[in-house]
């Protein structure tokens, strides 16, 4: 309601504003024309300098001053004319007057009305996490998303004989009861049929039957399955589910990307930031979440009011740092010239690694150079790092290894 007197009261100033002015036919202490009249009696003075200085002729001046007291002349009787008000009509002002006050001022509240949020309380941050603690505890149940969701197709691809073929594994796995064996390939095949409800509900009886040994793997494909089963909806099940696998491994990355649709969901853009971001610079480029989270990001980021975030480099785009190719150039320039040149992109690097994180292939190439520079015991350093970094991500350990052990620093 404070907003609405507010502006109000802004848009009734205003409008008095300009419709006095009308009314009084100026928005000084005198009438237009008084001031036209002041003008050109300055100008006739302006004349009288330029001819005394010999900037124009006698005929040029007089040419000048016959044109400046013919506008004197009108001014004046303008100005006797119109009087206080300037001419002003009245009836015609206040008309204005009348459509200004009622345009500027209502128009103000229509516009608004249609494209702002009228009634629309404020949400500091107290209000705004207690509504999405709200949004937490009234999360939907797995039956309840998927009851809004269409009935899937089967797809129209599989033969009747890979259809008969599964009536008959389901039934083998239900006489069977926890033959993992037999459950894994349930779970894969009911998902390649678009069957992710009956997916989703296989991979519980498999994790059941691992017990302890179920992995952070098994929960977060467990919690795909439930979230393409509700159409991407992360119901109270599949959030149990993704704190599950991430309470096993802390870095397993569907459940990483899962969490972020989450609190996006429960509407914690500061914290889905947080873990995409971290997930983006710790993937391998072709990761299949890589490409959404990149297409995102960069919303999510101003509505976590991160301001500055630069996306990172595209998989396939040169990683900031020096090259083999760009040390190599450097050859041809003098001894100091170079040094500064690579020691300077390295420092660059370096220091962007240490504080926004990046890609695999750009701590293989910190190493590299380094290595190549002779700065073993700074190579050996960030190795130890991208170690514990890339622990869970075999493939990215795999590329930065390489470095190292080029770099002389791994074994």
């Amino acid at each position: 309601m404070l907003f609405w007197i507010i502006a109000g009261v802004l848009a009734l100033v205003v409008s008095l504003i300009l419709g006095l002015a009308l009314l009084r036919g100026r928005v000084g202490d005198a009438p237009p024309a008084a001031y036209d009249l002041q003008v050109y009696r300055d100008q006739l003075k302006e004349v009288d300098r330029d001819l005394a200085r010999g900037v124009i002729s006698e005929a040029e001046a007089e040419r000048l001053r016959a044109e400046v007291s013919r506008r004197v002349l009108a001014a004046d009787a303008q100005l006797r004319a119109g009087g206080e008000s300037g001419g002003q009509p009245g009836r015609a002002g206040l008309i204005v007057a009348g459509l200004v006050i009622l345009g500027l001022a209502g128009g103000s509240f229509a516009l608004y009305s249609q494209v702002g949020a009228p009634g629309y309380r404020d949400l500091p941050l107290k209000t705004r996490l207690a509504v999405s603690d709200e949004a937490r505890q009234n999360r939907l149940t797995q039956a309840e998303a998927e009851a809004k969701v269409p009935a899937p197709d089967v797809t129209p691809e599989a033969s009747p004989e890979f259809l008969e073929l599964m009536e008959k594994l389901r039934q083998t796995v239900a006489e069977r009861g926890g033959d993992l064996r037999g459950l894994t390939l349930l779970v894969r095949n009911e998902a390649a049929l678009g069957n992710f409800t009956a997916a989703h509900e296989a991979q519980a009886k498999l994790i059941a039957a691992k017990g302890n040994g179920a992995s952070a793997g098994d929960y977060a494909h467990m919690a795909d399955l439930m979230i393409s089963a509700a159409g991407g909806y992360v119901s109270q099940e599949a959030e149990q589910a993704l704190r599950a696998a991430l309470e096993r491994n802390p870095d397993e990355p569907t459940a990483r990307y899962y969490l972020g649709v989450y609190l996006m969901q429960v509407d914690r853009p500061d914290g889905a930031f947080r873990t995409w971001d971290a997930l983006l610079r710790e993937s391998d480029p072709s990761a299949p979440w890589v490409p959404t989270i990149r297409e995102r990001i960069e919303e999510l980021a101003w509505r976590a009011g991160v301001t500055d975030y630069q996306l990172p480099s595209a998989p396939g785009q040169t990683a900031p740092g020096p090259s083999a190719a760009d040390i190599e150039a450097a050859g041809e320039m003098s001894t100091e010239d170079r040094q500064q040149m690579i020691q300077g992109m390295v420092q660059r690097l370096s220091e962007r690694l240490a504080n926004e994180g990046g890609t695999p292939a750009e701590w293989a190439r910190l190493i590299r150079a380094l290595g190549v520079m002779g700065e073993t015991d700074r190579a050996a350093a960030i190795w130890g790092e991208a170690q514990t970094r890339f622990a869970e991500a075999p493939e990215a350990m795999a590329l930065v290894r390489e470095a190292a052990q080029a770099a002389g620093v791994a074994e």
